[in-house]
């Protein structure tokens, strides 16, 4: 099997239950789903899908950079929303975060997220 490394980083949620920011294996990155909380008081930001898509970007940006690395090495996002008519607000904020070529992405309408959060996020890096 392949050595795993943990990265955990401050500047990001801690976890909520038992499971890892990110993990390091060979040449990727996993980042474990993030929910738009703040690292500082664990609490969903206030506002509505764009003030909670910038911060699960903050959030998933702090874990790459933990990491060594940068958002823009991801090769593939999940984006798992509560209501798919945020779809195009998402892919907007999405477009901010990264350049051409874009990571390959799933979007998944969910019936609930941790917190009731509106959107959540995972990645997949290569460095």
């Amino acid at each position: 099997m392949a050595e795993r490394e943990s990265i955990q980083t401050s500047a990001a949620p801690s976890a909520l239950g038992p499971y890892s920011q990110a993990i390091k294996t060979g040449e990727l990155i996993f980042l474990s789903g993030q929910i738009p909380l703040d690292p500082e008081t664990m609490e969903l930001v206030d506002g509505g899908i764009e003030t909670q898509a910038q911060q699960v970007f903050r959030n998933l940006t702090a874990i790459a950079n933990a990491a060594g690395t940068t958002l823009q090495q991801a090769v593939k996002l999940t984006i798992y929303l509560t209501d798919l008519n945020d779809f195009a607000r998402v892919n907007a904020i999405m477009a901010e975060h990264f350049d051409e070529p874009y990571p390959a992405r799933a979007t998944i309408q969910v019936g609930a997220l941790p917190k009731h959060s509106m959107v959540e996020i995972d990645a997949i890096l290569a460095v």
